[in-house]
């Protein structure tokens, strides 16, 4: 194949799979023969060493290569990092943990180049493919994450929350702008950002068991999903940060009460130190949330960085708290009496206050 053009890239985003990145290189060895193709690692710095393991076989194996990431994380922004890092015309992303089928890729190739369909999607959910040995549990929760997928992508699609697909790269640069990044399947991203239908063909494949390395189907993850649907359905009109951010400040709300009942009322202490513990409980429990949630790309790590971060998020909401009181005693005297009023709009300068204050100097430090 020497001298002969890349047709395809195939962008594998991994966290500690170093066991399994000879195998995969090994399996698309097999299933591409005679189609000139690259592999490009995406790693999110794994701790495992998983980019090395992927450089060790790039130095005598040139169709390999890795962009490791410092500071970032998430499974999508990998994505669209790596697929628009080639010069490929079709690009195909697959998972590193070897549940996906490598020998549909070639069909998969063969229908967009014939001009067929823009984007090729390996799927569970039609005749011929298979969920493998997934339990019930796991079999209910994608169908429930299909049905909320359908909602927004308004196509007969039958397997939406595919992490396997391949598409021409000249689609993902135009859309790669208008990308969220957020959660882990990058093709509902896709499918959502483009302004005309993306013309697809489904190709059933069977999903395979894990044999090395961790799950990352974790909590965290799902949350991810329900965040990204919620960004392509209302982020247009709240984005999707500020929504979590004022969220988690409600759940804040609940902290601080229920710590000042437990010790006011059910511990008998003083109110006002009842009232300075659950207001410091309710500051801790936002800048945790925050920091594992809203801000999960940023988020903070090592005891210096969380100290540091907790300080300045406790100033800033310090004085969004005086912005809160004193806007809405301002409006109480200017409007007569209007009390709850006053009070609403009290507490939306101060969210506001806190979300762009802590967005740039309590997460935007590092």
């Amino acid at each position: 194949m020497t001298g002969a053009l890349l047709e395809l890239a195939i962008v594998i985003p991994t966290f500690n799979e170093k066991g399994n990145v000879a195998t995969l290189i090994a399996k698309l060895d097999q299933a591409l023969v005679g189609r000139r193709w690259e592999a490009i690692f995406v790693d999110d710095d794994s701790p495992d060493g998983t980019a090395d393991a992927a450089r060790a076989i790039a130095r005598l194996d040139t169709r390999v290569r890795v962009i490791q990431r410092i500071g970032r994380r998430g499974l999508s922004s990998a994505c669209i990092e790596g697929m628009c890092a080639t010069a490929a015309p079709f690009v195909a992303v697959i998972d590193g943990d070897l549940q996906h089928d490598e020998t549909v890729l070639p069909a998969m190739l063969d229908l967009l180049k014939t001009g067929e369909a823009e984007v090729a999607i390996g799927s569970r959910f039609v005749t011929g493919g298979c969920t493998g040995e997934w339990d019930s549990d796991r079999v209910a929760k994608s169908a429930l994450a299909t049905r909320l997928s359908r909602r927004v992508l308004k196509c007969d699609l039958n397997d939406p929350m595919s992490g396997f697909f391949m598409i021409r790269t000249d689609i993902v640069r135009q859309l790669a702008p208008s990308l969220s990044a957020i959660g882990f399947k990058i093709l509902l991203d896709l499918l959502t950002a483009s302004p005309q239908p993306l013309r697809f063909v489904e190709v059933p494949y069977t999903f395979r068991c894990r044999t090395e390395g961790e799950s990352k189907l974790d909590h965290v993850v799902a949350m991810e999903y329900l965040i990204a649907l919620y960004d392509r359905m209302f982020g247009r009109f709240v984005p999707v940060r500020f929504a979590m951010f004022s969220a988690i400040g409600v759940l804040g709300v609940g902290i601080h009460m229920a710590v000042l009942t437990a010790l006011f009322v059910g511990v008998g202490a003083k109110f006002v130190l009842a009232e300075i513990v659950a207001t410091l409980a309710a500051l801790t429990f936002n800048f945790f949330l925050n920091n594992a949630l809203t801000y999960r790309d940023r988020r903070l790590k090592g005891w210096r960085q969380l100290v540091d971060g907790w300080v300045s998020f406790a100033v800033i909401c310090s004085v969004g708290a005086v912005a809160n009181v004193g806007i809405a005693a301002f409006l109480y005297e200017m409007r007569d009496g209007a009390w709850a009023a006053s009070a609403l709009i009290g507490v939306l300068v101060g969210a506001v206050w806190n979300y762009a204050l802590s967005s740039k100097f309590t997460w935007g430090r590092y």
